[in-house]
């Protein structure tokens, strides 16, 4: 591992989908508690709650013709144009997702070929050294697959990788439960190069995962639907149990961030910006506050953490590349990334994983 190498990201894209669900969308829905006995609450007042909680009022959705490998495309498309590399000189594509591909009307996964290779295939990419593999890691898989990433680089083992993160939640969620207003679809891509540039101590800096399984490993899994009669054929269904999930991630996402920092050697207020993955609005700031209040920080600093929850919900791997693309690309109003910047991405989801990294523009 050579300490002269270091990855840089040379190159961001992304892909929202055009179709705009809004919360009002579900009060139509027939939703079903976890035990299967019906929904005591109106569903106007179940929205208005659930809005409360996560803090979202609208989500994408993928168009009934576009599967997970098509967003993935499009947001790779948009990377390689942003950095004006050619995609015959990229060493790997890592696609992270959980799913696969779904089409529209089943919640059956496709993952033959993996979407990497059916990636690089729409890339039209010859090179038989671009190396495609995908990465199913929770919501934390792209952030994962740029960790993975930084260990080709700075082995010597690769000069460019893109890395993205691609999903389609809305089509493996149960419709009869009030979880289902969380997810959502979208995808982002980023583009990692090796550099020797020793002017300036830009790119990664530091990265730790943890993967808790003892009494952990189930919290996010698949199930049937709420709904006893809703799947005669048996169809599984993403599932959470989400007091579980917020109370895991508030104990131990702060502790890795803090890690990571430590490892790195930079101290909590060189930290310009907080990229965690957007899973529940106030989940998020509870984490952003612990993560501070460890450094006997009571207040965290005004806009540290942009959040794009509100209007694009949850899309599990792509959320942090979809917001750094925002924020690079001047999208993200009252936000911006300037060089010598240090920015800590974090992550948390299903496994249950948690990763961090360090990294300074």
């Amino acid at each position: 591992m050579s300490s002269h190498i270091k990855s840089i990201i040379v190159g961001t894209g992304k892909y929202i989908p055009s179709k705009v669900v809004k919360n009002d969308d579900f009060l139509s829905h027939t939703f079903v508690e976890k035990d299967g006995t019906p929904q005591l609450r109106k569903n106007a007042d179940a929205i208005h709650k659930f809005k409360q909680i996560t803090d979202i009022e609208e989500r994408r959705y993928a168009e009934d013709g576009q599967n997970a490998s098509d967003l993935a495309f499009f947001a790779a498309q948009d990377a390689l144009e942003s950095s004006g590399i050619n995609g015959e000189e990229l060493d790997y594509i890592i696609v992270a997702h959980n799913f696969g591909d779904v089409k529209a009307g089943s919640n059956r996964t496709d993952i033959v070929p993996t979407l990497a290779s059916r990636v690089k295939h729409k890339l039209g990419i010859e090179n038989p050294n671009c190396v495609a593999y995908d990465l199913p890691f929770g919501c934390p898989g792209w952030l994962q697959g740029m960790i993975q990433a930084d260990y080709f680089i700075r082995s010597g083992d690769a000069k460019k990788v893109m890395v993205i993160g691609s999903e389609t939640l809305s089509r493996i969620v149960d419709p009869h439960d009030k979880d289902s207003m969380i997810y959502a679809d979208g995808a982002g891509a980023t583009i990692l190069a090796a550099s020797t540039d020793g002017s300036d101590n830009a790119g990664i800096l530091s990265h730790k995962t943890e993967s808790h399984t003892v009494d952990q490993a189930y919290f996010l899994r698949m199930e049937g639907s709420n709904k006893i009669d809703h799947d005669a054929i048996g169809d599984l269904y993403i599932k959470m149990d989400g007091r579980k999930v917020y109370e895991y991630a508030l104990t131990h996402v702060p502790l890795v961030m803090k890690a990571t920092l430590e490892k790195a050697g930079v101290s909590p207020s060189e930290v310009k910006k907080v990229l965690v993955h957007q899973a529940n609005g106030k989940m998020d700031e509870a984490i952003l506050k612990r993560f501070f209040k460890l450094y006997d920080i009571d207040t965290p600093p005004a806009d540290v953490m942009p959040m794009t929850i509100s209007t694009l919900g949850n899309s599990s791997v792509a959320t942090v590349p979809t917001l750094l693309d925002l924020i690079l690309k001047g999208e993200k109003e009252n936000h911006q990334i300037n060089k010598g910047d240090v920015i800590l991405f974090a992550s948390v989801g299903a496994g249950m994983n948690i990763n961090a990294m360090i990294y300074r523009f």
